[in-house]
């Protein structure tokens, strides 16, 4: 399955970002509000500059306790961000998800950011795929 495909069967359209200098606590009110783990970090909402996951957060707040929250996203986001382009595949998403062990990749397509695909849309992609041929074969055995 192609990543516009995927695209297609989510819930949430378009991108969610923040800028760079939105505080933390911002940005997991977001996170909390839409029930995403992560919002891309953009200063002019097309190009990705960073990643700000959940993980993050959560790591940030073990390590400084809230004195984090007030902070700018800059300061705690992932820079090196992976991404991908509507003709991306899924199988190639997980792959390139699981050895970098990242959950969300921003979407590309002529240079501005179309959509976010998270490893649960694909492994959700994969399961529908299996099942339909799962059926195709069962009925293939039973002549219909």
């Amino acid at each position: 399955m192609l990543v516009h495909q995927l695209l297609k069967t989510k819930a949430l359209t378009g991108v969610l970002t923040v800028k760079p200098d939105a505080s933390v606590a911002e940005a997991a009110a977001i996170l909390a509000q839409h029930r995403i783990g992560s919002i891309v970090v953009s200063q002019d909402g097309n190009a990705p500059d960073g990643i700000l996951s959940e993980r993050d957060i959560v790591r940030e707040l073990a390590q400084t306790g809230g004195a984090c929250l007030p902070h700018p996203v800059r300061d705690y986001m992932t820079t090196k961000v992976e991404t991908c382009t509507s003709q991306s595949s899924s199988q190639e998403l997980m792959a390139r998800m699981t050895e970098g062990r990242f959950r969300h990749m921003p979407v590309i397509d002529n240079g501005k950011m179309i959509g976010v695909i998270s490893i649960g849309d694909v492994v959700k992609a994969q399961l529908s795929e299996l099942s339909m041929e799962k059926e195709a074969l069962k009925g293939m055995i039973m002549g219909h």
